[in-house]
């Protein structure tokens, strides 16, 4: 069964605390993250998840922390979806891992050959090339696939991209092709996948955590907060003035996905990933799906904060 994780106690304590201490959301970020508690408590959200897989004929998956208090929201959190696009945040934040920053501005070129579909940014540049920075930049604002391609290259392929996030913990999203082949999303095939539990945790990592440096973390998480392509999936579930960075991804067999840090006014960030599918090769992917999820999973973390 999946469950709603929460700690009240823990929950009223540090509110209470942070606002005698007048924090301030700078204040909020690494030195706040917490554990995950592990008090269970019964509540409807196993049926309202349960009840968006019925309204949408969709396969939901949810991981939600509130890093100031621990909180979690979990529903399939440790069962396989095709990442899409979603890995883009990720492998941006291996590239900042590997690279020295003089080094984001080291230009890449490649040929008209190597463009893809949905490049909207690389094509414009074959004859000059783009720097590592604005490959990085195209790939998250954007989504470009020959960028996240080039990006993969640097990394050296899926494999290097894999090694990364097993230096940071992660031994679950298990990256093995590039675009556009990623994005087959065919049932029971593991090539490209992750969970919403593992994705959040190393989108964590890269934006909250001490993987990188804060000037790296500002860069990645400004990409994040002005992405082109997410107004309509986790933003816009989200409370007004909340302010919420992502990256999303879509594919075969009705994968719909959003992952997100999102920043509520004075409080600590909440990373959440939301990711779909559906049972044909077909099928639609549906915005609303993800962002009705992201309003009851955001909706229920502010009730608590």
């Amino acid at each position: 069964m999946k469950k709603f994780w929460v700690n009240k106690w823990l929950a009223g304590f540090v509110i209470t605390m942070l606002s005698g201490c007048g924090m301030n959301q700078d204040d909020l970020a690494v030195d706040q993250l917490k554990e995950p508690s592990h008090i269970e408590t019964e509540g409807t959200l196993d049926q309202q998840f349960k009840q968006l897989e019925k309204d949408f004929d969709a396969r939901l998956g949810v991981y939600a922390l509130e890093t100031g208090t621990g909180m979690t929201i979990r529903y399939r959190d440790d069962e396989r979806f095709a990442y899409a696009s979603t890995f883009k945040a990720l492998a941006v934040g291996a590239v900042l891992v590997q690279s020295p920053t003089e080094e984001l501005d080291k230009r890449i070129t490649y040929t008209s050959n190597d463009l893809i579909s949905h490049s909207p940014i690389t094509k414009e540049h074959v004859e000059n090339g783009m720097t590592i920075r604005e490959l990085c930049d195209a790939a998250v604002r954007y989504s470009d696939n020959t960028a996240a391609n080039l990006l993969l290259k640097e990394l050296g392929g899926p494999e290097g991209f894999a090694k990364v996030l097993k230096q940071i913990g992660d031994d679950v999203t298990n990256p093995v092709r590039m675009e556009l082949e990623l994005n087959e999303a065919t049932p029971g095939d593991i090539r490209d996948t992750s969970t919403p539990k593992a994705l959040a945790n190393s989108l964590q990592a890269f934006t909250l955590g001490e993987v990188l440096p804060a000037d790296k973390r500002f860069i990645l998480t400004n990409w994040m907060k002005e992405n082109t392509t997410g107004d309509e999936l986790i933003r816009a579930g989200a409370p007004t003035g909340w302010v919420v960075g992502d990256k999303t991804g879509a594919g075969s067999f009705g994968t719909r996905n959003d992952i997100a840090v999102v920043w509520p006014p004075d409080r600590a960030p909440i990373v959440i990933a939301i990711l779909s599918s559906r049972d044909t090769k077909d099928a639609k992917a549906n915005d609303a799906l993800i962002a009705k999820a992201a309003k009851i999973v955001l909706d229920s973390l502010g009730k608590t904060m």
